[in-house]
């Protein structure tokens, strides 16, 4: 764990996950990692002791905390071995409700949110496009009014958790552009019915055991009482769970990065090379430390975003920064634990190539490093737009 202070509250949240992380050590996540078998034991332990809904409203059988809480919820479960494997199988059910909980009716809260906080229902997002990747405006997906439903066709690309899902959150164009490009885009959460939606995995490098897909949506029945929000403002109200997203990814990398850490010290105290621990070299020591400061100053970073999320205030610069340092910070811990370990480095046997693969999600996903840093120039620095 960091160094920085918790609450007592959160850091009984951080004890009480990490004993259910303790079950699962890091010959369960290497065979998860061989056979690709969804952690179903794990997310049902999570469920079952109610963090799944960490975050949500307490009316609808969540806890009612926010997002400082669950960032440490994930963190915890990222440095325990489990990497973005084990975080990924909870991350969607975490954040992604949210939109739900802040612009549904009571009805739809009432009925949508407690089987997913209890894992009766599994929920998978359905935004990006192969042809509109971070380009949202651009997506081709529609939703056509048909009675007091909506038929949907399309396509949606990268899903993660669709094999097993039983619904989806899913952005639709419903109307053309308006003022703003991302005007005439609706949000809807309904069950996923395999009759109409083909899931098809995409093979990919690393956390092997969490499916990620592409969906071919073909006359797709929505009913009516699943739009969330308002119709045509579906964009807007994803808004409201892109913040909280890159706080809980920022934690997961940091996690994730500070799991390599601990590895590799721990191997460079006790590997010996010329009569001595290889971890007395400075070569050794220094990307290491190196790698503890920028880790440090990457939690620091999310801690804020998370706090000034919690207390209502503006944190997009924040939460967009944290998502950045520590996905870098992660990165680098992992690469650094590698070659740390020389050959064995490379061995699936030791766990931090596993780490180093599954860390580039941080990197790539849910918003590229790239247009983070086009955010920040424009936003805090006031330079012009440069997309």
């Amino acid at each position: 764990m960091t160094t920085i202070d918790l609450t007592p509250a959160q850091a009984a949240i951080r004890d009480a996950v990490a004993r259910i992380c303790a079950k699962y050590d890091d010959a369960y996540w290497l065979a998860r990692d061989n056979d690709h078998r969804f952690p179903e034991e794990f997310v049902r332990d999570i469920a079952g002791a109610g963090y799944l809904g960490i975050a949500m409203p307490e009316s609808v059988g969540g806890a009612g905390l926010g997002v400082t809480d669950a960032a440490v919820m994930m963190h915890t479960i990222a440095s325990s071995g489990a990497g973005m494997t084990g975080v990924s199988a909870v991350h969607i059910n975490v954040f992604g409700p949210h939109p739900i909980a802040v612009f549904g009716t009571d009805a739809q809260k009432t009925r949508m949110l407690p089987p997913l906080i209890k894992g009766e229902t599994r929920c998978c997002f359905g935004v990006t496009e192969p042809d509109a990747g971070l380009d949202t405006s651009s997506i081709k997906t529609k939703a056509a009014r048909d009675g007091n439903q909506w038929v949907v066709n399309g396509r949606k690309m990268w899903t993660t958790t669709a094999q097993t899902a039983t619904h989806i959150l899913l952005l639709a164009r419903t109307s053309p552009k308006g003022k703003k490009a991302t005007d005439g885009l609706s949000l809807f959460y309904t069950p996923l019915d395999r009759a109409h939606v083909e899931v098809r995995e995409i093979p990919k490098m690393g956390r092997h055991a969490v499916d990620t897909n592409m969906l071919f949506i073909d006359g797709l029945k929505v009913p009516g009482d699943d739009l969330i929000g308002e119709e045509g403002k579906g964009f807007d109200h994803l808004l409201h769970a892109f913040n909280p997203e890159r706080v809980l990814i920022a934690a997961e990398a940091v996690g994730v990065g500070q799991d390599a850490l601990r590895r590799a010290a721990k191997y460079a105290r006790e590997r010996v090379v010329f009569g001595r621990p290889i971890g007395q070299n400075q070569a050794i020591q220094h990307p290491l430390a190196r790698a503890w400061a920028e880790l440090e100053a990457a939690w620091l970073m999310a801690m804020k975003a998370a706090a000034l999320y919690d207390a209502k205030q503006s944190c997009g610069l924040e939460a967009n920064a944290a998502k950045y340092l520590a996905a870098e910070a992660a990165f680098k811990a992992c690469e650094t634990a590698v070659m740390t370990h020389g050959g064995r480095g490379y061995a699936r046997e030791f766990h931090v190539e596993r780490l180093f693969r599954e860390v580039l999600i941080a990197r790539i996903a849910p918003v590229s490093r790239e247009m983070i840093l086009n955010f920040i120039a424009e936003k805090a620095l006031g330079l012009p737009k440069s997309y």
